[in-house]
């Protein structure tokens, strides 16, 4: 990571000259970011979880991992009663495969990724190592690759679907990566690498990494959803045909190359830094508006966090503190029960439990200290 440390810090040198310090004074202290926490905690114990330790249960494991995830993140003790009744609901997802998702699921790679970041949050005295290592074996084998038929010409190769021969997609993809890296598996692993090469061809860059047509169609440096069957932007299509870049598929962009171990002199970095720089905000989901914010909010914070720096330099050369920008909208947008929820229901957002873990765990690295690297 300091490598990146290094790099942001060359921003603020070579932007010093033009650098107006300002939309920073939020007021946002420690303790009204505590008092916030504390109020979500209360939500979730009060409101939030079912007799059989769920959140959310119909949609399996996966929500009730984030919140699990997201309290312990935030300081709750993994032996409270809450998160423990969490955990054994996770547990009777485990599959033969090793997987954790729910019978007939579409969405495994999903659920799996998410309930292996709540376990190893859990995993003080490793007494879910094994759940772990098989959950890991799980994922890497539905991970599109030669064992599925592909090559790594293919623009599927490398990237994670919902489930097992389900289309790839980079915020799966990202998941996945999340999850490798969570649990220690080093930036050379074999499953992270190929997953760096679906990464790159989800990408508007051109170069040797991403020959596919769509970057000389739409050449911002930022990222879309997938480049698979036949290329999709959840954002649609510049007039030329090209697939629009949008922030929270950036960010994850972004994140997953650190990662995978990519310097940040490469091209890559270099391009997505510069749209972050021309698309910095927290008040909406750039290119989408409203639509995934919270998604949006956590992915950004956990990217930001990874490049290890206090200060974001934007197009203008502005200096934010971001972490301080990112704590004052969300703690703006927290209801009187304590939760969060968003006003557009797209991809689930319209859950108030979901959408509150996301804003915890984007609060988590908001309080969090450049020295934090890892979750």
């Amino acid at each position: 990571m300091v490598s990146y440390r290094l790099f942001l810090l060359s921003f603020v040198f070579l932007s010093m000259s033009c650098v107006a310090v300002g939309q920073n004074s939020t007021g946002t202290t420690p303790q009204e970011m505590n008092n916030a926490i504390a109020k979500a905690t209360s939500f979730l114990r009060d409101y939030g979880q079912q007799p059989d330790g769920s959140f959310s249960p119909q949609s399996g494991p996966a929500i009730t991992a984030l919140v699990v995830k997201a309290l312990v993140q935030n300081g709750t003790p993994a032996r409270d009663p809450m998160v423990e009744r969490g955990i054994e609901y996770i547990l009777t997802f485990q599959q033969p495969d090793g997987g954790i998702y729910q019978q007939e699921s579409a969405v495994a790679n999903y659920e799996t990724s998410i309930a292996m970041l709540a376990l190893h949050a859990c995993n003080a005295s490793r007494q879910y190592q094994e759940v772990i290592y098989r959950a890991e074996q799980f994922l890497t084998a539905i991970q599109w690759d030669e064992s599925e038929g592909n090559v790594p010409a293919d623009p599927e190769y490398g990237g994670a679907g919902y489930g097992r021969h389900e289309r790839p997609d980079l915020s799966n993809t990202a998941f996945l990566i999340d999850a490798l890296q969570e649990i220690g598996t080093g930036s050379d692993n074999a499953a992270i690498q190929r997953a760096l090469i679906f990464v790159s061809r989800s990408q508007n860059l051109e170069g040797v990494h991403n020959t596919l047509p769509f970057a000389t169609k739409n050449p911002d440096g930022g990222f879309y959803y997938t480049p698979a069957n036949g290329g999709e932007s959840q954002a649609g299509k510049t007039a030329t045909g090209g697939l629009r870049s949008y922030g929270s598929m950036t960010y994850a962009g972004l994140k997953s190359m650190i990662y995978a171990g990519v310097s940040s002199d490469d091209p890559r970095v270099l391009a997505a830094m510069n749209w972050l720089r021309r698309n910095y905000t927290f008040k909406e989901n750039p290119g989408l508006g409203e639509a995934g914010l919270y998604y949006y909010l956590h992915t950004a914070a956990k990217a930001l966090d990874a490049l290890g720096n206090d200060e974001f330099i934007d197009v203008e050369g502005v200096s934010h503190e971001w972490r301080k920008d990112l704590a004052a909208v969300i703690l703006s947008t927290q209801q009187a029960n304590g939760s969060w929820v968003n006003d557009n229901p797209r991809w689930l957002e319209g859950d108030a439990h979901l959408v509150t873990s996301y804003a915890l765990l984007a609060l988590s690295y908001s309080r969090a200290s450049p020295a934090h690297e890892v979750d």
